[in-house]
């Protein structure tokens, strides 16, 4: 019996997925010491699709025994025992990512303004398509990006990156312990109170405390939807998105919840203020996001600076 093949092949046109290949696979002795070399021998892609697969991080190298690690250096040398894991998706390397914009750099960390669809940190499958990865590439010299806070691919709005290990700890830190104040811009649908009203969502979410406050900005009679303004005093996932489905007027846009609150314009939800006490300047500050993307920073002094 002839000998099973080592080969990882992606899929013939006629199957599903097309153009994807998950696999993983343990340098042997006789293997190539390249890693670009040992993809191309085990795999069948090519080596502009290799090139492709590195460069967007969907490459993964980890001793043996040990975690990968991303990897984009196709030269990267290779030893007896490491696990080669490749995670190519045609459709998701083809992807081009909207631009997320640097609003203000504090050296230690930086202000920025992720835009629909953009993803804050990336997957097995690649990470070309987010913020990380973007602020990594925009610093020159380069510099470490630590992810301290999420904002679901969907929405838009102010995120936070460190870029020194004790300023992710404590931004981190703040974020736990809900010390920073999250408020975001949101369009539901229906008329969910008169303009001025206030109100709390108080429903547990995945087993845990869960609390949304609300105010209400606007209200449009024509295109049946209310504007809010909402301040999370918890942090659960998609905690916005489900707290308001819960009570029939979900998020405008959303694709994951609620009914007769789709459109063309894309999910309705801006993170629009961060306030916290700032590690650098010990003083607290309060991010506000305004429109044509200008940063407004206030801090205890007074201070009004804008971009």
């Amino acid at each position: 019996m002839a000998p099973k093949s080592d080969k990882l092949h992606l899929p013939k046109s006629n199957q599903k997925p097309a153009g994807r290949l998950v696999g993983k696979s343990r340098v042997q002795r006789g293997d190539p010491q390249n890693l670009a070399a040992f993809l191309y021998v085990k795999t069948a892609l090519s080596n502009l699709q290799v090139r492709r697969a590195l460069a967007a991080g969907a490459i993964w190298l980890g001793p043996q025994g040990r975690s990968g690690k991303r990897m984009r250096d196709g030269s990267k040398r290779l030893t007896i025992g490491d696990r080669v894991e490749i995670y190519y998706d045609e459709t998701i390397l083809s992807r081009v990512p909207p631009q997320a914009t640097l609003l203000r750099d504090f050296g230690r960390y930086s202000v920025w303004y992720k835009p629909p669809g953009l993803l804050t940190q990336g997957s097995r499958f690649g990470d070309h398509c987010a913020l990380l990865r973007q602020a990594t590439l925009f610093f020159k010299p380069r510099r470490p990006v630590y992810m301290v806070h999420r904002l679901d691919r969907e929405a838009d709005g102010l995120m936070l990156l460190a870029h020194h290990a004790d300023a992710a700890g404590q931004l981190s830190h703040l974020f736990q312990n809900r010390e920073i104040c999250k408020q975001y811009r949101v369009a539901v649908l229906g008329q969910l109170k008169s303009k001025g009203a206030n109100g709390d969502i108080r429903e547990s979410l995945d087993g845990k405390e869960a609390l949304t406050h609300f105010k209400v900005l606007d209200v449009d009679s024509r295109k049946n939807q209310t504007t809010i303004l909402v301040t999370l005093k918890t942090g659960r996932r998609h905690q916005i998105r489900r707290h308001f489905e819960a009570i029939g007027h979900p998020v405008m846009g959303d694709p994951l919840y609620g009914t007769g609150n789709k459109n063309r314009d894309g999910m309705q939800l801006t993170a629009m203020k961060l306030g916290f006490s700032c590690p650098v300047t010990h003083q607290q500050v309060l991010f506000t996001l305004h429109d044509q993307l200008r940063l407004q920073v206030m801090m205890t002094d007074q201070t009004n600076q804008n971009q």
